[in-house]
Formats: C-alpha cells, sequence, structure tokens
C-alpha cells in the first residue's frame, strides 16, 4: 500500500515538483515588493533566488519585480505585468516563472492559464532542492512529507486523476458523491500521517542513540545556507563533509569527534542550513534533524560575513532557532570568509557591532586555533567543577556519572574512587540529586 501510495502524484506536466536537473530550462525570477521598498534589497533578494534556482537546474535569464501597495489575489503581479511577460517569456522561448514569494493554488492557476508555462513559487523550488539532496531516510522522509504538505491545498490544479484506482480495504468506503480530488486529498492524508509516524519512530530511535552515547561535550553548527559550514566541520576535523558553493548543499546532519585544547573528546554536528522564508512545513518536517543543535552544549553560529545582507542572515538564523525552542544556549559568533575582505577596517567596525564574535577563514584555516580555544572557554563557562568519592560498595552507579559529567581525572585509592568532574550546568540539578552525598568538595 505505501509503495501505491507514493504513486498518488503521477508525474506530469501539471506536476507542481518539477525535476529541474535533467536539463538547464531558462527561466525568468519575479518578485513582488511593497511600495517604497529598498531597491538593492530587492535585487538581493531576486540573487539569492537566481541561486535557488541554480542550485535546481534552471538559468534566470531576466530578473524583474514590481511595487504594490498589496499582491494582486488572483495573479500576484498587476494585470498589465502580466502582459508584459507574456511577451518576454515568447520572445525569450522561455516555460518556466519562478516567483520570490509563496503563490496561493489560484494565482498559480491563473499564471499558468495567461502564460501557458510552469509556475514555482519559492517554496516549491525549495522543495525541489531539498528533495534532490536528501541523501538519508531521515531527510528523504522529511522532505516527502513536507512535499505532500505543500501539494495538499494545490491538488485541484495539480491532478484530473490518479495514475490508477485502488482496490482492498479502506477503499470501498467512499461516498456515492465522492470526487476523484476527495479521494487524491485523503490518500494525501493517509501517506502524511504514516510519514509522521516514521519520523517520529526516527526520532525515537536517535534519542536512544544520543542517550547511549558517552557525555562527551557537544557543538553544533548553525547558519544561513552557505555560510561555510560544511568547509568549518572540515577544518576542524578533517571529516570529509560534502562542499560546494552552492545553497543546501548539506541537507542531513553529520557529527564528528574533535579534541578540544584541554586534551578533552568532544563532538560536533554540521547542520541544515537556514534561508529567508523557508516553508513552515520544511522546518516542521526537520524538527528531529535539529535535534543536535537542541542538545548541544554550545552552538557556533556560522556567518558569511562578506555577504551585504549578513546582518540579516544572522536575525534569520536567531529567528528560526527561537522557532524551533532552541534559545538561551550558549552562542559563539564566527564570521567566516575573512578572506575575501580586502578592506579590514571594516571588520574593526563590524567588531564594535558584535564585540563577542570571532573572524576565520574556514577555507585558508585562519584563526581555526583560537576558535578551538574559544570552543573550550564557552564550554567552561557552562560547566562546574566538583570532586567525589565513590565507594567501592556503589560501584555500580559509576556509568551513571560517566552519563552525566565530564571526568577530568580518576584515583582508585583505598576507600573508593577519586573523582575530578566536570558538570553541565543544564545537568547540575540532576547529579547533586543523586549523588550529593559523595561530595568531597
Amino acid at each position: 500500500m505505501d509503495e501505491e501510495l507514493e504513486q498518488t502524484a503521477p508525474k506530469g506536466k501539471n506536476d507542481t515538483f518539477h525535476d529541474l536537473t535533467e536539463k538547464v530550462e531558462k527561466a525568468i525570477a519575479v518578485a513582488v515588493v511593497r511600495k517604497g521598498a529598498d531597491k538593492e534589497k530587492v535585487f538581493d533578494y531576486l540573487d539569492e533566488l537566481d541561486e535557488l534556482a541554480e542550485t535546481a537546474g534552471a538559468e534566470i535569464i531576466e530578473k524583474t519585480y514590481q511595487e504594490l501597495a498589496r499582491p494582486n489575489p488572483a495573479t500576484a503581479i498587476g494585470t498589465g505585468k502580466v502582459e508584459e511577460l507574456k511577451e518576454v517569456l515568447r520572445e525569450n522561448d522561455v516555460h518556466l516563472v519562478i516567483f520570490d514569494d509563496d503563490l496561493t493554488p489560484a494565482q498559480t492557476k491563473n499564471l499558468e492559464n495567461a502564460w501557458g508555462v510552469k509556475i514555482v513559487d519559492r517554496s516549491g523550488l525549495i522543495l525541489d532542492i531539498f528533495a534532490k539532496h536528501a541523501r538519508t531516510l531521515e531527510a528523504r522522509t522529511q522532505v516527502q512529507l513536507a512535499q505532500l504538505q505543500y501539494m495538499l491545498p494545490r491538488l485541484t490544479r495539480m491532478w484530473t486523476h490518479l495514475s490508477k484506482q485502488y482496490g482492498g480495504i479502506g477503499t470501498n468506503m467512499k461516498g456515492k458523491g465522492e470526487t476523484q480530488i476527495e479521494t487524491d486529498r485523503r490518500l494525501i492524508k493517509i501517506r502524511i500521517q504514516r510519514l509522521k509516524e516514521d519520523l517520529k519512530e526516527i526520532a525515537g530511535q536517535k534519542e536512544v542513540q544520543r542517550k547511549n552515547r558517552i557525555d562527551l561535550p557537544k557543538f553544533a553548527l548553525v547558519g544561513y545556507t552557505n555560510a561555510g559550514k560544511s568547509t568549518l566541520m572540515n577544518a576542524i576535523t578533517d571529516a570529509g563533509c560534502y562542499v560546494e558553493d552552492k545553497l543546501f548543499a548539506t541537507l542531513d546532519t553529520t557529527i564528528r569527534g574533535i579534541t578540544l585544547p584541554s586534551g578533552q573528546k568532544s563532538v560536533i554536528s554540521d547542520t541544515v542550513g537556514f534561508i529567508r522564508k523557508l516553508p513552515h512545513h520544511l522546518v516542521a518536517s526537520f524538527r528531529s534533524t535539529l535535534s543536535e543543535a537542541r542538545d548541544a552544549d554550545v552552538i557556533l553560529h556560522v556567518v558569511d560575513v562578506s555577504h551585504k545582507l549578513f546582518r540579516e542572515h544572522i536575525q534569520v538564523v536567531r529567528d528560526t532557532l527561537d522557532g524551533l525552542g532552541i534559545k538561551d544556549k550558549p552562542t559563539i559568533l564566527v564570521f567566516n570568509k575573512i578572506d575575501k575582505f580586502e578592506d579590514r577596517e571594516m571588520l574593526n567596525a563590524i567588531k564594535e557591532d558584535y564585540p563577542d564574535c570571532i573572524f576565520i577563514s574556514a577555507k585558508k584555516l585562519h584563526n581555526i586555533t583560537s576558535l578551538l580555544d574559544l570552543m573550550q572557554e564557552k564550554y567552561d563557562e557552562n560547566v562546574k567543577c566538583t570532586n567525589i568519592l565513590l565507594p567501592y560498595t556503589d560501584m555500580q552507579k559509576i556509568s551513571q556519572i560517566y552519563g552525566l559529567c565530564e571526568i577530568i581525572k580518576r584515583t582508585d585509592g583505598d576507600d573508593g574512587i577519586q573523582l575530578e568532574l566536570k558538570i553541565n550546568k543544564e545537568k547540575d540539578q540532576i547529579f547533586f540529586h543523586h549523588f550529593e552525598q559523595y561530595i568531597t568538595q
């Protein structure tokens, strides 16, 4: 049944998710902005849409925008702009238009009817890219879920019928007057529920794996897409993470071991990049992937400081983390790609605005040692040090101690085991509840 349900969106010329990877398609990028919008920022947004399109396999031959008090409810852009672009599409033999904002199903349908070409909005484009780059079972499941949630309100324009009718239990219960679109919608909802259950099971398995790990210091890399997180991961760990100068080159979480300057073993994870207007279905689906950031002792927020809109990128990441319930974590603001700067005075000005930041070049391996020192310092700020004497009669508790603490020194004496410990402040209440009687200082 699962295999059949996956076929509820058969390939066809009106599919929402277009395969842009078979050949490079020419496209036009369109944005709708409020009157008086910052023109430079508008074109920066269109440049980002251009990068997204390139990642998906399309070539933007023209970028255009229209200022409106509010988007046209029928076509997003005005009727005059519709006619203008119809001529541009015809003259350049373009069969794909990509909008920088999400369109309603009605807007998409009306534009397709007016132009006779494929219409893809920002969310649809990002979902295409995620589907292309998903490698692990978890990432593929997350993308499928987000795609189906995106498809559900758009069914009326996507299919007129399924490629086949399904038999068996549960398919003979539809009412006498149920239309094909109602059947499609019901099957999609069933598939969505099953994918949610699959993700819940995967999340549970990952939680068990996390609990079974020795409780090492944990660091997580987060940042706007293409900020250089994977390059930094490789610089710190020699992890061999896939690196490409494209948006969303990394979707699957990579976890590697590192050694802090103190000699303490620890782990660091690389997570999916964030982006402006990231589809909310996608953010919700990737919650389990981002659990590594939620569980981290210290977050490394990596920023492409050479980008004109790096301040906005910082805020996008912070807002997304807040939306995921990841806040008030010890964080290091890592300004990457300083090798692209010729004006060092500009870096000094940025330092005044972000006094706790660190400047690095992951590509050139500049200041990586200083970053590791700062990671050690930030981690140590979040731990307490204590000594305990565990009697040999209570040795069954030693594994619990190793699971809660970082062991700095162990001495086996006559009366028991003397342990010098570092305890994460988030876990100190649990530790003192169980081991207060063994504390020696």
